[in-house]
Parts: structure tokens; C-alpha cells; sequence
């Protein structure tokens, strides 16, 4: 039995998640349906570095896989994609030995989120970006951006339902880009691990700040409080992406 990692990407729009549920269409009911046709029936289950939320994209998601099948590396893409659905695509397929864990072995993801900035809504973007009609104060945005890096407590910054106890979290790296000719504002994270709808209200804080409705000075007694209540609200799901995952 060879263990293989595949990197994929995928487009939320038309799935419940990443995580199958009961009745609902999942990426990974469509990678295991596509593995189950290549083993003739038999179920291979297919494990990711971690869930998407309904609308959430991903670029380089990362799942490993078990297979008796000798088949070549590159074999796997074609075979797989042949039988994936348009909206999801195989990047690519390696063996990697049995102590490889997608999840696991994981040291640090990187996402990035997508606001088109304009008040005309543009039919192309509408399920991978974000519009926002308001002007931002985007050196306002960069400077409260700073205060999340390092470790924290990010009590404040998750959905006050998660089940997880540890909330401590290490970001590395925030940027803001700008792309002027696509009207396009560019917010990529970098960190250990992200909690459930982290990424997203770190997004709408920011936002909050970027109109004025919050200084980049608060943003550390929000940290301090751990308060859900304090922070923005929850970016919506679509202007998210899932970009890579480091090991």
C-alpha cells in the first residue's frame, strides 16, 4: 500500500465544504467518489490539511491518500481529473512515505482573501472576490495588521462556537496589496494554524478599521479581552482562498 499527497484546488461556489456531510455536495464526496471509480468500487478515503467552509476556494489544499495501485505519479493527475467534476482540479500527485499526514504534518497555511473595490458589482468576480463600495484607509489597515503578528490568543477572533480549547495561534506574516489596474485588495495571511472563520474576521476587523470605525490602537485591548463580540464582523466566504500549505 503506497501513500501518495496530492495538492488541489477547487472552487467553492457549488459545494457545502470541503468535509462530506449527509445529502450534501462536498469536495471530498467528489475525490473519493473519482478514487472509488479507479479502484473498482472499493472506498479509499481521502484525508485534507483541513476544512473549507461552504463558498470558500482553495489553490493548494493538500490531501493524502492510500492505494495498492501501481500507477505513475503523473498518471494519477490525468486519470483523477478525468473523472473530477470542472470545478475541481488535481494540480499534482507523489508518493510520500506512510508517516505523511496532510493535516498533521502540516507546519503553517497561507490564505488570502479578495475584496474588489468598487461601488459597480462586476458579474465575473462576484464568486471569487468580494465587492465593497466604501473607501478604505489603507495605511490605517496596515498598521492595525501589525498587531496581529506573533502569538496571541484569538479568543476574539474566532466563531464563538468552535469546540477548541487551545485558541493560541502564531501569525507570521499579514500583507495589504493594492492591484490599482483590477480594482482588486489583496490580504494574505501566513501563520501556524488558523481557527475556525479566523481568517475571515481578521478580514472584517480590518475593514472596520479601514473605515474608521475602529483605530489600529484597539485592535490589542480586542486581543486582550477575548471577546468575540469586539471584533469585526465575519467576512463573507467566497472572497476566501485556501493558497498553500507548508510542511
Amino acid at each position: 500500500m503506497q501513500r501518495y499527497k496530492g495538492i488541489i484546488a477547487y472552487d467553492g461556489s457549488g459545494f457545502s465544504g470541503y468535509q462530506v456531510q449527509p445529502n450534501k455536495r462536498t469536495v471530498q464526496l467528489e475525490l473519493e467518489t473519482a478514487l472509488a471509480k479507479l479502484h473498482k468500487g472499493t472506498q479509499v478515503k481521502v484525508t485534507a490539511s483541513g476544512r473549507t467552509d461552504a463558498g470558500v476556494h482553495a489553490k493548494g489544499q493538500v490531501i493524502h491518500f492510500d492505494s495498492p495501485l501501481a500507477i505513475p505519479e503523473d498518471r494519477w493527475v490525468i486519470a483523477l481529473n478525468s473523472l473530477l467534476p470542472e470545478d475541481v482540479s488535481v494540480i499534482s500527485v507523489e508518493k510520500v512515505d506512510h508517516s505523511f499526514h496532510a493535516r498533521f504534518s502540516a507546519v503553517g497555511k497561507e490564505y488570502r482573501y479578495l475584496l474588489y473595490l468598487s461601488d459597480r458589482r462586476d458579474p465575473f468576480q462576484r464568486n471569487f472576490a468580494v465587492q465593497y463600495p466604501y473607501s478604505l484607509n489603507l495605511q490605517a489597515m496596515k498598521e492595525a495588521s501589525q498587531f496581529f503578528l506573533g502569538t496571541h490568543d484569538f479568543t476574539s477572533f474566532c466563531a464563538s462556537n468552535t469546540d477548541v480549547e487551545d485558541k493560541v495561534r502564531t501569525i507570521q506574516t499579514i500583507s495589504i496589496e493594492w492591484l490599482e489596474d483590477r480594482n482588486m485588495l489583496i490580504l494574505r495571511f501566513v501563520g501556524n494554524g488558523f481557527l475556525y472563520n479566523m481568517v475571515r474576521i481578521l478580514v472584517g476587523t480590518l475593514l472596520e478599521v479601514g473605515t474608521g470605525r475602529l483605530e489600529p490602537a484597539d485592535i490589542p485591548k480586542i486581543l486582550e479581552a477575548k471577546d468575540r463580540r469586539l471584533a469585526g464582523k465575519t467576512a463573507p466566504a467566497h472572497g476566501l482562498y485556501l493558497w498553500k500549505v507548508y510542511y
